[in-house]
């Protein structure tokens, strides 16, 4: 065994500080990479305050959920009983490219299924207008058909995790984080003390020593991980670390958050998140199997918060008439930007705490379970080791918020509304990264590929860009191009078949809601 005293000194525990999504998320992935349930594995402990809710802004997710959950060994029978979920397969914005003109609105999908391309790329093929007037995702893909049809995106006989096309889930986020705390407490062997940090000790050579509390006195560990949500009280307030905002690039600061009751049992729960743009942000619409999510991400440079609480009111009122105007909506100011560092010494940063963009594209939930799943699969053995890690953890991490920026910038600055400051300020190219303006004058000339996303680390891959793009009508010079695409006749096939498939899958599948029900009341196949 390594000497005590030196920086050879095994990693027995490891303390997460914060509860929550990010915080039991990241609890799950060491304790199920670390063996935490075993004489020889390394003990994880999480410590939480009982008087911090959680946040709960987005409640989406990204396909890349499934993969954790099922690593995890959570079935998804229980998460879709236990945490209200419903099916995910898009995104729908409204209202993003234009503002509503005479009742019109402008709307695009950004679908989880991507084109197959082994044998014919059906992009270039759709901007020299083979598909007609067919929308880009309607064109490459079945599920905006299946989304706009309200179809879910399995049938019972799939088996866990398995379905007819790519998803994602809605969730509510504190029965998630309840759920979550079970299924590592009862099957992963996490320990669980509900507790509040008073004081933060560090040892002479800048490592955490440990966290002091007021019911569990002195808790040490010799990795610590930072959960703490905007409070940042270890990367932050005892380590240091520095915060770099990105609020010059992204606007909007502020979410009211509301939830709101279905006024039918029966009523259609939409498989796609809605994103409807609006004078000084947008507005998230999720519908749970009990109820709906809903909130108004603005920028408060741009409007005043009585004039951003009018909209999302006057929004739900189309919906609910008025029982908009007695829906609690509560105020959340949003810290925009991430640290200079995400792991420092024997602190790393996870949730919150790390950084955090607008729920838009769900982002939050997939970048925290992204980098603690890395972490647990990338665990040091001891502290020597420690410090190697970090400096590639750090430029791998600040990679991914970066390029996460540029993609939620996309959908702003391709924007031609023209209703309001907030919307000219967002196409000011002083606020457009270096980065994404040089892909956007490349892509100017020539479609996207896969060689503009060369790192395995990118959060969103070319096919994201895709639909973003060219849902927003985006354009792209083919002129000079055409001689290289010479398989027109091939592309209206694949379209033709597109749609005829997409027609049939529809056949076979059931609507959202009803398929929610069976899984409740039958549960699905284990994998």
């Amino acid at each position: 065994m390594a000497h005590e005293g030196s920086g050879q000194k095994n990693i027995k525990h490891v303390l997460v500080v914060g509860g929550g999504t990010a915080g039991w998320l990241t609890a799950c992935h060491l304790a199920r990479s670390l063996k935490a349930d075993t004489p020889d594995g390394v003990k994880v402990t999480l410590i939480e305050s009982a008087n911090i809710p959680t946040i709960g802004v987005g409640e989406g997710t990204v396909p890349a959920i499934r993969a954790s959950l099922e690593h995890l060994g959570i079935r998804e029978t229980d998460f879709v009983r236990d945490c209200d979920v419903t099916f995910k397969q898009s995104i729908k914005f409204v209202d993003w490219l234009h503002a509503p003109r005479a009742g019109e609105s402008h709307a695009y999908h950004h679908v989880f299924d991507y084109p197959d391309r082994r044998t014919l790329d059906p992009t270039p093929y759709w901007l020299m207008g083979e598909a007609s007037n067919t929308s880009f995702a309607d064109a490459v893909s079945v599920q905006e058909y299946l989304c706009e049809g309200n179809f879910g995106p399995k049938v019972m006989t799939h088996t866990e995790y398995d379905g007819a096309v790519n998803y994602a889930y809605h969730l509510d986020a504190a029965k998630f984080a309840a759920f979550l705390t079970k299924h590592a407490t009862e099957r992963l062997g996490v320990a669980h003390k509900i507790t509040n940090v008073t004081d933060v000790k560090l040892s002479r050579d800048g490592d955490i020593s440990a966290v002091m509390t007021d019911s569990e006195g002195a808790l040490e560990a010799d990795l610590f991980v930072d959960c703490t949500g905007f409070a940042s009280l270890l990367i932050e307030k005892a380590m240091g670390v520095g915060f770099i905002p990105k609020d010059d690039v992204l606007f909007v600061d502020h979410a009211l958050a509301a939830q709101v009751p279905y006024l039918s049992e029966n009523e259609p729960i939409p498989c796609h998140t809605l994103a409807t743009a609006k004078e000084a942000g947008w507005i998230w619409d999720i519908g749970l199997s009990a109820r709906r999510g809903t909130g108004y991400v603005y920028s408060a440079r741009h409007t005043e918060h009585d004039r951003a609480e009018e909209i999302l009111r006057n929004y739900l009122r189309t919906s609910v008439g008025d029982m908009a105007d007695k829906l609690d909506c509560r105020r959340i100011p949003m810290r925009i930007g991430y640290r200079e560092k995400y792991w420092v010494k024997n602190c790393v940063a996870i949730g919150l705490s790390q950084g955090f963009v607008e729920p838009l594209e769900a982002t939050g939930i997939l970048i925290y379970d992204a980098t603690a799943r890395m972490l647990a699969e990338q665990f040091p053995a001891h502290r020597g080791a420690m410090d190697t890690l970090a400096t590639r953890f750090n430029t791998r991490v600040r990679n991914a918020w970066d390029r996460v920026i540029d993609f939620i910038k996309l959908h702003y600055c391709l924007s031609k509304r023209d209703d309001s400051q907030f919307w000219r300020d967002n196409r000011d190219k002083a606020s457009i990264p270096d980065s994404l303006l040089e892909n956007l004058a490349v892509w100017r000339d020539q479609p996207p590929s896969s060689y503009d996303f060369a790192s395995k680390l990118d959060v969103f891959n070319f096919d994201n860009y895709l639909y973003v793009l060219y849902g927003m009508g985006f354009e792209t010079n083919m002129a000079p191009l055409k001689s290289r695409y010479q398989e027109g006749a091939a592309s209206q096939e694949y379209f033709s078949r597109m749609r005829s498939y997409a027609e049939h899958l529809a056949s076979g599948l059931l609507p959202h809601r009803e398929l929610i029900a069976r899984i409740k009341h039958y549960g699905l196949q284990r994998v």
